[in-house]
């Protein structure tokens, strides 16, 4: 697959099939992972793997309950914006976000395949998320959908006991990436085009080009 595809087209996929990631699929999403940039080449890295069927089971009440106190909290706010004007662009984008998001909570038991990605002295994230990302474009190559969650940090105590993560290592919970094959197509996400979010050598100043549609495909 082309490189620009993999790129163009890997977006957030919460829907998909319980049909098992096969063991060799999933071999080659986390040795692509494990070739990303590391702060000093550290590698301070430890990703787990979940298809235990139980264990899939006894996080999906914990995810739910995650993603309903992100609705009440952070999300608060743009969801009364949502609810105010419910035919705006914003309130339609808001609410097509809270759908997918809330199919996955609802699903999250039946999600064949889940990656922890933990870190160790990496409190910005930069040795551990282009590892987490380079698994996500690796699974879109293999035709596997995947989306990146943070919301289990509301119970990361509960978490990481019940993946016998041990709790003296240093060890820090950095995302969950649910995968899966998913029930939908493919495509080039919607977003706002490059020139309205960049800028070139000062705050504000215009960027040099416009990009009014995907260059892909």
């Amino acid at each position: 697959m082309d490189a620009r595809e993999v790129l163009y087209t890997t977006r957030a996929m919460r829907r998909v099939k319980p049909d098992p990631v096969p063991v060799d699929v999933q071999a080659r999403i986390l040795d692509a992972a494990v070739r990303a940039p590391s702060g000093g080449n550290s590698q301070s890295w430890r990703f787990l793997l979940v298809d235990d069927p139980g264990l899939r089971a006894a996080l999906a009440p914990v995810y739910q309950d995650c993603l309903a106190r992100l609705w009440q909290g952070p999300y608060a706010a743009a969801q009364a914006a949502a609810q105010a004007d419910p035919e705006s662009e914003s309130g339609r984008n808001f609410f097509r976000m809270q759908r997918s998001a809330q199919h996955l909570a609802d699903h999250f038991a039946e999600v064949p395949l889940l990656l922890f990605a933990f870190s160790r002295n990496d409190r910005s994230g930069g040795s551990i998320f282009p590892a987490v990302w380079s698994a996500m474009l690796a699974a879109r190559a293999e035709g596997v959908g995947s989306a990146l969650t943070s919301v289990l940090f509301f119970r990361e105590s509960e978490v990481l006991e019940l993946l016998g993560v041990p709790t003296d290592g240093g060890w820090t919970m950095a995302c969950c990436v649910t995968f899966g094959y998913p029930t939908g197509t493919w495509g080039v996400a919607p977003r706002r085009p490059a020139h309205e979010v960049a800028f070139r050598n000062r705050w504000g100043e215009p960027v040099g080009f416009e990009v009014p549609e995907p260059l892909w495909p």
